[in-house]
């Protein structure tokens, strides 16, 4: 496709992009109205919202709009797993230059339509606007199926602390990419694309999760969010957290010990939860800590220690180069 987006216009560009996609039985109207129509059997709908702001969240020459459309979709629908739903619909928000070329935006539906797929999601509407920086602005719904969200404020002294999906992966692809290089490929396409395990939310739901977040920000800040909504302290064990061998070639490459990826890098989107002691985990999930008494000061510790080195993720830090793909 030739061309740029300000010569195709603004509904040009809204038929391109909805000509690309797919829909799922839970939409009972898509783009095209002034609103979709998506059916909520459970009669609540959860919802959530992101930003993907371009030079602070995403470089087009480090990933394609393909990459930035799976990773926007990702980030959104994890969070719906994470609350014990599932992914049912989402919105998207564009604003692009009108210098951009077309094959830009038409590459980013592909991808947030094809992670959506992924999900068992569809993309519903959206608006498309003018403007200096690309922005991707997405909303995601979901569907309890009859069952109570997992909130953060759940975990109870003596749970255990488990997680399913990569942790530090990503991280450890910004820190390759970072130095102008392209491999190890599996980390680098962590961090381009992240693989969320959708399914694991509703799953630990099911088993009794007493409290879940998917790890966005960092599993010590994730994890702390729990322990403070539950006014709790939680302590994790190094030595029960995966550290892949190409992981520690990688952190020995650029002088990082990676288990600071692992425990404060953010944006693979893996799922960590809290179950009751006697639950019987399936082996998709990895025990990793446990959950103490209550605390007046609710916090993670690691082997017993407060976590004292930098890392997680914090849009309004002190240091905007920390984590999240962030330049």
């Amino acid at each position: 496709m030739k061309g740029t987006v300000g010569e195709l216009g603004e509904f040009g560009l809204i038929r391109e992009l909805t000509s690309r996609l797919t829909t799922t039985p839970a939409v009972r109207l898509g783009p095209g109205d002034d609103a979709a129509v998506v059916s909520a059997p459970d009669r609540r709908v959860v919802a959530s919202t992101d930003i993907l702001l371009e030079g602070r969240h995403f470089r087009r020459d480090w990933s394609t709009a393909y990459d930035v459309g799976r990773k926007a979709a990702a980030q959104n629908l994890a969070d719906i797993a994470a609350m014990g739903a599932v992914p049912t619909a989402l919105l998207l928000g564009l604003v692009v230059p009108a210098e951009l070329p077309v094959t830009w935006p038409t590459e980013l539906m592909d991808g947030i339509r094809d992670e959506c797929q992924v999900a068992g999601a569809a993309v519903v509407g959206g608006d498309v606007v003018r403007g200096d920086v690309i922005t991707v602005a997405i909303t995601a719904l979901g569907d309890l199926r009859n069952h109570e969200p997992v909130l953060r404020s759940g975990a109870q002294p003596g749970d255990v602390v488990a997680v399913t999906g990569w942790l530090g992966w990503s991280a450890a692809g910004f820190a390759v990419l970072s130095r102008g290089f392209r491999s190890p490929r599996a980390f680098v396409e962590a961090h381009r694309r992240p693989e969320p395990p959708y399914h694991a939310g509703p799953a630990a739901a099911g088993l009794g999760a007493t409290a879940m977040t998917d790890v966005s920000d960092g599993l010590i800040a994730d994890l702390g969010h729990i322990a403070e909504a539950s006014k709790v302290r939680i302590d994790l064990r190094s030595a029960a957290v995966d550290i892949p061998t190409q992981m520690h070639d990688i952190g020995q490459a650029v002088g990082v010990d990676p288990l600071q990826w692992v425990l404060t890098g953010g944006e693979d989107h893996a799922i960590v939860a809290t179950f009751p002691p006697d639950v019987k985990l399936p082996a998709r999930w990895k025990v990793i800590g446990e959950v103490l008494n209550r605390s007046a000061l609710p916090q993670v510790t690691v082997d017993g220690a407060p976590w004292t080195s930098t890392g997680g993720w914090d849009h309004f830090g002190a240091d905007p180069t920390a984590q999240d793909g962030t330049l």
